[in-house]
């Protein structure tokens, strides 16, 4: 009979288990898939690299350039964001475009408040960066944390000549479109591949 002893993330020992089975399979399986990748013929990796590579200027692009003809001064934000998006297929699109989002998103409040409360000095940098991603773990965005310490970073390290709660809107809103930009350029190719 297992035992069903909570863990502090609320997880018996069974889910645990099945959890941890679950990620061993995945990560098979995305080796599996690497390797079927690696083994394609050179014209196909060719055509599907062009591919993927028109679709990423693409993307960049029009993400990039409505920030320039508005005067926004970091509109390259919007731009990294679609690069980062794209994807070969939708879901993967669709969840890099979330973490993206709201991972700005949450290390940006958190930089934000911590400016706020406890200063920019080195020790508040590291705080943000400590409960950006705690805050992203336990929300279950775990994937999300990595882009929510980068945007603390920005938000507590890098000099600009407006608030903090400016830089925060500036960020979430450049990574925002970028994000939309590109899922709408996957959507819409698997949408025509499909017909």
């Amino acid at each position: 009979m297992p035992r069903h002893t909570a863990h502090p993330a609320g997880m018996t020992d069974e889910a645990q288990q099945k959890a941890a089975e679950l990620t061993g399979r995945i990560d098979r399986l995305g080796g599996r898939l690497a390797r079927m990748r690696k083994a394609l013929p050179a014209n196909d990796r060719l055509r599907g690299g062009l591919r993927q590579a028109v679709l990423t200027a693409i993307a960049a692009t029009i993400a990039y350039l409505p920030t320039q003809a508005l005067g926004l001064r970091e509109g390259f934000w919007g731009a990294i964001t679609a690069i980062a998006v794209v994807q070969n297929e939708w879901g993967a699109a669709r969840g890099a475009g979330r973490d993206q989002f709201l991972g700005a998103t949450i290390g940006g409040i958190v930089g934000v408040a911590v400016v706020l409360t406890l200063g920019q000095a080195y020790l508040c940098y590291l705080v943000a960066i400590v409960l950006a991603v705690l805050v992203c773990w336990v929300a279950n965005l775990a994937s999300a944390s990595r882009l929510a310490a980068i945007t603390a970073t920005i938000i507590l390290l890098v000099p600009h000549t407006g608030t903090p709660q400016h830089m925060l809107f500036s960020r979430v809103s450049e990574v925002g479109w970028g994000a939309l930009v590109a899922l709408t350029l996957v959507w819409a190719e698997a949408w025509l591949k499909k017909r």
